[in-house]
């Protein structure tokens, strides 16, 4: 697995597309990912330190998770398939692997961010990516 940090997020007006760009921790290669608006701004909310009067989506499962006594323990995009990122999350409960999670990678970034999570790349998926190209 190779770890990524969140590069920049593109906001496309002429397409309607919004891209987040994952770079490799510590290397060159880059991964966008293509996500929907909704994401994108909370994505970009939390890096901008803006704080909603009430909790939006993704502040709502980091404070579930935090009451829970749970940790996201790592994003994990783990699979491209069709044009399509796939991702887990990984749950602990003090300490221990609680439960994996399927997610949207959108949704895993907009958490991770939140909860300073690290967000990893399967080897595999860089690869496909680098095939498609």
């Amino acid at each position: 697995m190779i770890e990524l940090e969140l590069s920049r997020i593109i906001i496309d007006e002429e397409k309607k597309e919004q891209v987040v760009v994952l770079k490799e921790k510590n290397g060159s290669r880059l991964m966008p990912i293509v996500i929907g608006m909704s994401e994108a701004s909370a994505i970009k909310m939390k890096l901008n330190g803006f704080k909603p009067p009430r909790p939006l989506t993704h502040d709502l499962i980091s404070a579930i998770l935090n009451n829970l006594g749970a940790n996201l323990e790592k994003v994990v995009i783990d699979n491209l398939i069709e044009g399509t990122f796939h991702a887990k999350l990984y749950l602990s409960n003090n300490g221990d692997l609680a439960k994996i999670v399927d997610a949207r990678p959108s949704d895993s970034i907009a958490l991770a961010v939140r909860t300073q999570s690290p967000i990893f790349v399967e080897d595999k998926v860089l690869e496909k990516l680098a095939q498609s190209s």
